[in-house]
């Protein structure tokens, strides 16, 4: 279940020290993403016993801010998220939750229960055919992916708690018809943050020599800001 944690992290959640533990299943399989040797090999790396990483950071919860979940996708391991979450509370820390979208449902219930205090939500492409390629998923069998990240979206905005909207800017699949696009999706969010895409350990082969440079960035980051007026380049 967890693979990885890192006990100080300083880029994982903007202004915070953090831990962060790294869970090892995802439903998507997207060609860009960085970790999907977590993913598609977890028995390559070490399991981690959660008691071992809740002791550590009780240890550490005196000068750390919070703990970031992070995978993969954690909320496929839902009912362990909220064992963990209440654990990590009992600790006075925050969590924030690194999530794809595609389990609204147990989104909303975190919220309810104020377990999670701020969610950095992937919207990988436009919502639209483009979505299955950005996400490697079969449409056929997963026709309902897109309501459901219409509808985790409309939480989040509709919430009172932190969060934030993230776009890994991949040539091929983010352009400045696709920013727009999704722009329209999230119009009205707190913050959306653009992703500098880093190649060379993508998933598919054919993604890891494609690259934008920084003026075609800083053309996207105006496109955003132009709709989110809180967006970031990363």
């Amino acid at each position: 279940m967890i693979r990885a944690f890192i006990e100080t992290s300083l880029i994982d959640w903007d202004g915070k020290i953090t831990s962060v533990i790294f869970f090892d299943r995802c439903n998507f399989r997207c060609p860009f993403c960085q970790n999907w040797q977590l993913i598609t090999n977890p028995k390559k790396y070490p399991e981690y016993n959660i008691d071992e990483i809740l002791k550590k950071i009780s240890q550490k919860k005196n000068w750390i801010d919070g703990i970031v979940l992070t995978g993969g996708e954690p909320l496929l391991f839902f009912d362990g998220i909220i064992e963990i979450a209440k654990k990590i509370k009992k600790n006075n820390l925050l969590i924030k939750l690194d999530t794809n979208g595609s389990f609204p449902e147990q989104i909303l219930s975190l919220i309810k229960f104020r377990l999670i205090d701020y969610v950095a939500m992937d919207i990988k492409a436009p919502l639209d055919q483009t979505y299955f390629i950005a996400t490697g998923v079969n449409p056929k069998t997963n026709s309902d992916i897109i309501e459901k990240i219409r509808k985790t979206i409309k939480i989040l905005i509709e919430s009172n708690l932190d969060y934030e909207f993230r776009t890994t800017c991949v040539p091929g699949l983010i352009d400045e018809k696709a920013i727009k696009k999704i722009g329209e999706e999230i119009k009205g969010a707190k913050k959306w943050a653009l992703q500098r895409f880093i190649p060379f350990t993508a998933y598919k082969k054919e993604y890891r020599n494609k690259t934008f440079d920084d003026n075609k960035l800083n053309e996207l980051y105006k496109i955003a800001c132009s709709i989110i007026p809180d967006s970031k380049l990363r």
